[in-house]
């Protein structure tokens, strides 16, 4: 998922990437004047709850509605989303057998304001807004158990530490290969976020901005630096440690049928190995691809479950 943007003020003495000495000059002409900056830090901060979907968007349906990042196209033939956040879950309604419909969207459509949100089924045209209640990703598991999904969970005492490597090594090799590797960001995240969004020049050049400076602010929450090879690194030993872990079984921790981790670790694995996604700087997938169990893995969801997409 595009990173959140962070608010915090940068620390200059602090070691800055190619891409922070580019736009410096940038956020000199954007930032806000100090009186300014005074007037609104004095003001309380009122947080609002998370809007109702517009009236317009509430039709009933007999099928529920995943809204996620992807192409009107690959939406409608329920093709794997483009965005590792939405894939997972996409990924997780597919094992669990909850029929449901995919619908391409954005973050600004969003009720809480980041995909996926899913809009269950009604089946009377009369049912009240309630009923139509956006269900956040966090909320899916249980929604599909109370839909008759019977989940397997691992009960693994290393889930937690194999968890931590993709939310953390992985995850952060994957921003710095999409946002801040120029090669990656011109053929892959500027025409699947920026250029779909607006055909307006400022506008486009904007959201490029902003998608590049929280990638970096992301990676600079870890270390004062952003070390590339390190990254790289880093992320080569945890594809190592889950393939160990895989070792011939089909699925992880030997479950029966593939869960929650399963679908977590092919939100990354089908995106880096799906051929259209047309990466230029490879290195991330060449780590991958040394991984044969885990090519095979990420096979066998794709063709059970996404029908070879």
């Amino acid at each position: 998922m595009p990173p959140t943007n962070s608010a915090e003020d940068e620390d200059t003495s602090s070691p800055q990437t190619s891409f922070s000495r580019q736009t410096s000059r940038v956020r000199d002409f954007f930032s806000v004047p100090a009186p300014v900056k005074t007037l609104f830090n004095s003001v309380p901060i009122l947080t609002y709850p998370p809007n109702d979907l517009p009236q317009r968007a509430l039709k009933p349906t007999r099928v529920p509605i995943l809204y996620v990042f992807s192409t009107k196209e690959d939406a409608a033939a329920g093709r794997p989303s483009f965005n590792p956040s939405c894939l997972k879950w996409q990924a997780f309604l597919n094992i669990a057998g909850i029929n449901h419909r995919v619908v391409s969207s954005s973050n600004h459509a969003s009720p809480s304001g980041s995909l996926p949100f899913l809009l269950p089924a009604s089946a009377s045209s009369n049912a009240s807004q309630e009923s139509f209640k956006p269900i956040p990703s966090n909320k899916l598991i249980r929604y599909a158990k109370e839909h008759g999904a019977i989940i397997e969970e691992s009960t693994s005492m290393r889930y937690e530490a194999y968890q931590s490597l993709l939310d953390h090594r992985i995850r952060s090799a994957w921003l710095y290969t999409l946002y801040l590797e120029p090669k990656n960001f011109s053929s892959v995240a500027y025409p699947l976020y920026v250029s779909s969004t607006s055909s307006n020049p400022l506008v486009r050049a904007s959201i490029s901005y902003q998608l590049r400076a929280a990638a970096e602010a992301e990676l600079l929450k870890q270390s004062s630096i952003i070390d590339t090879d390190d990254l790289y690194s880093e992320a080569d030993k945890a594809f190592e440690a889950l393939s160990i872990l895989l070792g011939d079984d089909p699925w992880f921790f030997g479950n029966e049928k593939p869960t929650l981790f399963d679908a977590s670790i092919f939100a990354y694995t089908q995106l880096l190995l799906d051929e259209n996604m047309e990466w230029k700087e490879r290195k991330l997938c060449r780590a991958l691809r040394r991984r044969e169990n885990l090519v095979q893995h990420r096979e066998r969801l794709l063709v059970r479950y996404f029908g070879g997409s």
